[in-house]
């Protein structure tokens, strides 16, 4: 499912700003982008949104602002500042130049700088921000993505009407059928034999089998189950996705069951129709959560 939200939270001057994003993905896939300050937390960060989500393809970007430091992050090396100067005097006395060292000359070597680590305090700081951030923009999300929910839940249940009326219509002709073919079947065999005899009960040995082979209520049956179980799944407000993509395969192999034994033009129009109508439900189950 599509979504976006946006959460911004602050712990001791340390302010953290989230955006996450969803677009629709059978599974649940997780893009972070984080300051360097937390890239160690990436995998708790993914960890807290599968927590909330589980599906779409989603991206999360985290921006953090520091409160302004009242020291530097760097402190002076004094040994190799002693170590630089002491060398550079020995050059200048072995060339003979009788200008003095100064400092710009000793600030050309790097490590006479030392970076300081950051406080353990501090990235706690930065990371509560963010977590508290995160969750106000997994919210904003969540609602977003709930009303889409209404939406789908409203198509999908248009459709499940749509081939719960056809299969109606389905299971009323389907007696009719047998019937009709009997008629059928007598008929052209008096055409066949000329001298008009028919073993009555070949004849029903034969109807009975082809009765068997014609049969479609057990598809029916299961059909109609799976339609129950969709519409009770996407009335039970859970994370019903995947349930739903199973039962959509399956109404789908129903149809197919009794699109095969269909003998008669108004039943197949009435199969194409449902398939129709699940084709669409399966697109749509791919954006449910």
């Amino acid at each position: 499912m599509t979504g976006f939200g946006r959460g911004e939270a602050e712990s001791h001057g340390f302010v953290a700003t989230v955006e996450i994003r969803s677009v629709n993905s059978r599974y649940c896939e997780i893009s972070p982008r984080t300051p360097k300050s937390i890239s160690d937390k990436e995998g708790d960060l993914s960890r807290i949104i599968k927590e909330a989500f589980s599906r779409g393809r989603i991206s999360v970007s985290v921006q953090i602002d520091e409160p302004v430091a009242e020291t530097v992050p760097f402190r002076v090396n004094a040994l190799a500042v002693r170590n630089y100067a002491a060398l550079l005097e020995e050059v200048r006395a072995a060339a003979g130049i009788e200008e003095p060292i100064r400092l710009e000359h000793v600030l050309r070597y790097a490590d006479i700088m030392e970076s300081v680590e950051q406080p353990v305090d501090e990235e706690n700081h930065a990371w509560n921000a963010t977590v508290q951030a995160l969750d106000l923009a997994c919210k904003g999300m969540r609602e977003m993505r709930l009303q889409e929910g209404d939406a789908l839940r409203r198509e999908l249940t248009d459709r499940l009407d749509g081939t719960e009326t056809k299969l109606r219509e389905v299971e009323r002709l389907a007696p009719l059928r047998v019937v009709s073919t009997k008629e059928r079947l007598q008929q052209r065999l008096a055409e066949v034999l000329d001298d008009g005899r028919i073993d009555p009960d070949r004849l029903e040995f034969e109807m009975a089998m082809l009765a068997d082979k014609l049969d479609v209520r057990e598809e029916c049956v299961r059909l109609d189950s799976h339609l129950v179980l969709f519409r009770e799944a996407i009335a039970s407000g859970e994370a019903v996705g995947r349930k739903l993509n199973f039962l959509a395969q399956e109404m789908n192999r129903e149809v197919n069951t009794i699109g095969s034994k269909s003998n008669d033009a108004e039943m197949s129009h009435l199969v194409v129709g449902m398939k129709e109508e699940l084709e669409k439900i399966r697109e749509q189950v791919e954006n449910v959560e």
